[in-house]
């Protein structure tokens, strides 16, 4: 995708399922249209992303770049249902799992984490902590990861922290699947909703999100960007770098 990876599978739940009980150390990015625009721009960024073992096609132009210009049959994968999905699965594999949430404003993690330890009580949600706090905070919260060592941690901190964040400090948890989240603890706690499911079904989910979040309309301007790029990109003869699972 422009030069990125996308990691094209039938089943990623099963794939990081399998990760996570042979403990094998996973880093999951979910990369949109704006994410590809801002490693572009970003060589952190962008060597993050080619180093994570597993890049999903979230947004709704990656899809369609796929689909359209590359006739990959590849579907939508966000990665707020990539996390939903996986704790289902293991809910019905009756699993007992460690879950850790970070990111988002003051409680919302915490709310987050409670209605999931509601849905499935074999998550065992054994830690949150918001995306807001001091160095000294900061200290602490990645001390208590080294002690719990979790087996699945959820950032939410926002394109690109999330991703830079996770790759610094993935080392304290080197067994442990990591997922950048994005706004999703907003969701679980009822803090936003999603957009209804006829706009996402039709590749509309940001015009819902514009609604929402006037003030979004900046960074909405690396959709065309993204498509003007991404139709160059593949009239030059380049093609994406894909893995089929």
């Amino acid at each position: 995708m422009l030069g990125l990876p996308v990691h094209v599978m039938t089943n990623y739940p099963n794939w990081l399922l399998e990760c996570l009980y042979q403990g094998r150390g996973t880093h999951v990015v979910t990369l949109n249209a704006e994410m590809t625009m801002q490693a572009e721009r970003n060589t952190s960024l962008a060597e993050v992303i080619h180093q994570a073992e597993l890049v999903i096609p979230d947004g709704a132009g990656v899809v369609l770049y796929l689909q359209l210009l590359l006739g990959q049959n590849v579907q939508r994968c966000p990665g707020i249902e990539l996390a939903e999905k996986l704790f289902t699965e293991i809910g019905q594999k009756q699993t007992a799992t460690q879950v850790f949430f970070y990111g988002g404003a003051p409680g919302v993690a915490a709310k987050a984490a409670a209605s999931w330890q509601q849905k499935i009580p074999q998550l065992q949600i054994v830690g949150t902590h918001s995306g807001y706090h001091s160095p000294e905070e900061e200290a602490k919260l990645l001390a208590t990861l080294a002690d719990l060592q979790p087996q699945i941690i959820l950032v939410g901190l926002g394109v690109p922290r999330q991703e830079l964040w996770i790759a610094q400090n993935r080392h304290l948890c080197p067994h442990a699947v990591w997922i950048g989240v994005g706004g999703s603890f907003d969701i679980w706690s009822g803090s936003k909703t999603r957009a209804p499911g006829w706009l996402a079904n039709n590749n509309l989910e940001w015009l819902y999100r514009l609604y929402k979040e006037p003030w979004r309309w900046q960074r909405m301007l690396a959709l065309p960007e993204f498509a003007l790029k991404a139709l160059v990109y593949r009239l030059s003869g380049k093609s994406v770098n894909s893995a089929e699972c």
